[in-house]
């Protein structure tokens, strides 16, 4: 049975009105603003009336590098939270919106899988409560708004050659990485290049999963730099005076989103950064309203640890005040075979040695999340081809790290294959976590650069392109470089080439770029030849994808 199958029939019998999921977690009717039966909105006055209590437990569920052979990272953070929760501990899950553009293309959506899975699936991997929608309009609006301040005179002498907010689309379309607008004569605006983000690459999705609170941001929104002045001083939306009406357009999409799982575990489901490009975690409102909410809250980053969850490390959990009293790293035996160098036809043949092969990725995992003091947890999340003697070597080869390794099979069991999962995470809580951060914001950018390559991803060195060079010395000059450092970089490999499996040494990253996110508050370092605009594969999701005259979705995984 597909995922969709598994949700369609679990929706159609036991799925709860979310007033009841509501009233499960102190909200009453007058918290919430309904999107249909199945989805509401938190109010931000009720949060505001709430207190962190001190003994919150915050676990955050990350992984290794991804594969074709898959993880399932979302997948054991919903069957977690749905295990803590038949353990009779209060448990709310915080994960990420689902992209449009994943969701047509090739690695889909982000409502877990199987039976542990956030519902309704096919409303939340869609058009859900219009959250894209919202950042996709306020971002364009902004761009229409620059372009319209240079064709009535340009108050404000922006270089057109330098601006650089671009239009953004919720959408894989590599044909709007690069544009020509403007053409057509005088009345259609002042010609000049362009280019287009996808909505979740775009520095308002930061800001969204980063702001606080109204006031914050519409001050992080005013902090936004669209491009330069003919003198090459910044440009920001401050000057442009229209941070009010940008604001406006996402004062809905700031309020955290209420969700359930196939068994009911409460869900915040909202923003959606990609942790390839952005800083790929769910909103810090999000995050917030489940640690004053519940006991236990259990959140995800993106992609792999040395993505997703150093950003959480190092930009998010400053802004949330709360690190992590528990991590834990989720991996298959698939994987690790693939990693240590099986083709993806051959990874149902047991493999032992390719395991032990493989299994570099997982520990250099293991290590930098230990770096930060941090207890880590294994979690494997079991696909029907691991044998006995794969999964009895991976354990034994964690034990060698001091972590346990614990094989999980939520997707088939939901809540109750988590079970041993939930206890392993109970007694890592018991253990000290003093957080060490990576880096001191107060270090120069080379040096915050350097520290997470060789910190993290095992790299020599890195290399600054004559562009990046040049960037540094005019962020010193604006004062803009003790802000943390975001690495745009690709999600597959350590390195900034996708196809070094493993654990690669020896390598240095090259820095091409970097991208003043002021709003958000950090610098985005783009290496190697990572993209802000992905294409569609070959053959995208959307082939398989269809909708009967009953409305009812067919395809969507």
């Amino acid at each position: 049975m597909s995922d969709i199958e598994i949700a369609q029939q679990n929706e159609q019998s036991e799925i709860k009105p979310i007033q009841t999921i509501a009233k499960q977690i102190g909200l009453d009717q007058h918290d919430i603003e309904q999107y249909g039966e199945y989805k509401a909105k938190v109010k931000l006055t009720a949060l505001d009336q709430r207190s962190l209590p001190k003994d919150h437990k915050l676990i955050l569920v990350t992984s290794i590098n991804p594969t074709p052979a898959g993880e399932g990272k979302s997948t054991v953070t919903i069957g977690l939270g749905d295990a803590m929760n038949r353990l009779n501990k209060q448990t709310i899950i915080a994960l990420r919106e689902p992209s449009l553009g994943p969701v047509m293309g090739i690695k889909g959506g982000a409502t877990g899988g199987g039976y542990a899975q956030v519902v309704p699936m096919e409303d939340i991997n869609l058009h859900f409560t219009g959250d894209m929608h919202a950042l996709t309009s306020a971002n364009n609006t902004l761009a229409a708004l620059i372009d319209n301040h240079i064709q009535q005179g340009n108050e404000l002498h922006i270089d057109q050659r330098r601006i650089t907010w671009k239009r953004a689309l919720d959408i894989n379309d590599r044909a709007l990485r690069n544009v020509v607008i403007g053409l057509g004569g005088p009345f259609q605006g002042v010609p000049r290049e362009d280019g287009f983000n996808i909505t979740v690459a775009s520095e308002l999705m930061a800001i969204l999963c980063l702001a606080t609170s109204i006031t914050d941001l519409k001050a992080r929104i005013a902090r936004i730099v669209i491009g330069y002045t003919d003198q090459k001083q910044p440009v920001t939306v401050a000057d442009l005076k229209v941070q009010g009406a940008i604001t406006m357009l996402l004062k809905d999409a700031l309020k955290p989103n209420l969700v359930q799982t196939l068994e009911h575990t409460p869900t915040f489901v909202h923003g959606g950064p990609f942790a390839n490009i952005a800083h790929g975690c769910n909103s810090v409102l999000a995050t917030t309203a489940a640690l004053k909410l519940a006991d236990y809250t259990i959140t995800e980053a993106g992609f792999g640890a040395d993505l997703g969850a150093e950003k959480f490390l190092d930009i998010k959990v400053p802004q949330l005040g709360k690190h992590p009293d528990a991590i834990v790293l989720v991996a298959t035996i698939r994987a690790l075979k693939y990693n240590g160098g099986v083709a993806l036809a051959d990874l149902q043949t047991e493999n032992v040695a390719a395991l032990t092969a493989g299994f570099v990725n997982l520990k250099r995992h293991i290590k930098n999340m230990q770096q930060y003091g941090l207890p880590v947890t294994v979690a494997i999340n079991h696909f029907v081809s691991d044998t006995a003697a794969e999964v009895t070597a991976l354990q034994e080869l964690c034990a060698e790290l001091g972590v346990k390794a614990i094989d999980t099979e939520v997707w088939a069991n939901g809540g109750a294959g988590g079970i041993d999962l939930a206890n392993a995470v109970l007694a890592s809580l018991a253990q000290p976590a003093t957080f060490n951060p990576l880096y001191d914001n107060q270090a120069s950018i080379t040096e915050k650069v350097t520290t997470i390559v060789q910190k993290i991803y095992g790299g020599d060195a890195v290399e600054f392109s004559t562009k990046a060079q040049r960037q540094m010395q005019t962020f010193i000059t604006n004062g803009w470089d003790k802000l943390p450092i975001c690495m745009a970089k690709t999600q597959y490999s350590f390195s900034d080439e996708p196809k070094q499996l493993g654990a690669p040494t020896g390598f240095k990253i090259h820095i091409r770029e970097f991208v003043p996110d002021l709003g958000a508050g950090f610098l985005v370092a783009l290496t190697g030849n990572v993209l802000t605009m992905p294409g569609l594969p070959k053959k995208p999701a959307a082939l398989n994808m269809d909708i009967a005259e009953d409305g009812t979705i067919t395809g969507l995984f």
